[in-house]
């Protein structure tokens, strides 16, 4: 497939890059850290496989180094719309096939089949609605962003339509009537204020990592990388953080993270992929946590006792 500079949605499973078309060189933009000795500034899109493909790493970074870190989630505006296409890849079916081939790149779950079921026309207005829900609360941002991908990648769910946008605004513990609120006004504008950003500070692809300390040093991990580079990142910009030690058992896991993927559960465990699999069908057997099946993978989350 010849095609990825004409896409950003062919994103390149060697590079591990969503990458956008016509990009500019960076220019010198000064990102200020916060009280914590480092902060991330990470350039993502909710439609973004490349970006859903180092969740294992970031989950495993926020446990090991969290107290270091601050992270400060930007939206890049992967896909305007299916317009600036020509020649090469120019419609949503086009995309399904890859999908499906970056999910056994990543080991993450992955079904292409929503650009043949229910395709998408922009990652604009998930996008917005992202940045709705950080004015009411960055920790709920969060878990709204891992349900928007979770119906999108998993559950081949039309992730621009506001009944799914709901959903996952829900689940995540927001007031949906503020969101819907902010979605269609404020969040508009500081969703313009990322791109400027991004466009400001060179961001060509995602996902795009921006490492800082508090005197402006900046290191760049761009793509899809091993978990080490994050590391490295961090160490080279703060010598002294030492790791968190936590317990790599399934209750300290899902305590943290309410749904796990393989992956996501043997990155930060150290635990081999197959036994990680047979761990997790055990606990689903035991009705600890409930199993999602897709043609490409599964993923498993916590069962709420008394729900």
């Amino acid at each position: 497939m010849n095609n990825l500079e004409n896409n950003p949605l062919l994103c390149d499973p060697v590079t591990g890059v969503c990458e956008m078309p016509g990009s500019q060189p960076a220019k010198n933009v000064v990102v200020t850290a916060t009280d914590k000795p480092l902060k991330l500034v990470y350039f993502t899109d909710p439609i973004c496989s490349s970006c859903w493909g180092i969740e294992p790493q970031l989950r495993k970074l926020k446990l090991e180094y969290g107290q270091y870190l601050e992270i400060d989630y930007r939206m890049g505006g992967l896909l305007p719309d299916w317009n600036y296409n020509s020649g090469g890849i120019g419609k949503p079916s086009d995309v399904a096939s890859h999908w499906d081939e970056a999910s056994v790149q990543y080991d993450m779950p992955i079904d292409g089949d929503v650009w043949l079921e229910d395709p998408l026309d922009s990652s604009y207005p998930p996008s917005i609605a992202f940045k709705a829900a950080q004015m009411q609360d960055n920790h709920k941002a969060e878990l709204f962003m891992r349900a928007l991908r979770e119906l999108l990648f998993l559950q081949k769910k039309n992730i621009t339509k506001w009944e799914h946008i709901a959903s996952a605004a829900l689940s995540a513990g927001l007031n949906v009537e503020q969101l819907k609120t902010d979605f269609e006004g404020k969040a508009k504008i500081l969703f313009e204020e990322d791109l400027k950003m991004a466009k400001d500070l060179g961001v060509r692809g995602f996902p795009t990592i921006f490492f800082i300390d508090g005197a402006g040093n900046k290191e760049l991990v761009y793509g899809s990388r091993p978990y080490a580079y994050y590391e490295m990142a961090i160490l080279k910009l703060y010598p002294f953080a030492k790791k968190s030690e936590y317990h790599k058992n399934w209750e300290t896991l899902f305590s943290k993270y309410h749904s796990l993927t393989v992956k996501e559960f043997a990155e930060p465990s150290g635990a081999p992929s197959k036994e990680t699999e047979q761990l997790l069908n055990n606990l689903t057997e035991e009705n600890i946590v409930e199993k999602y099946s897709t043609k490409n993978g599964s993923m498993w989350t916590l069962l709420m006792k008394g729900a």
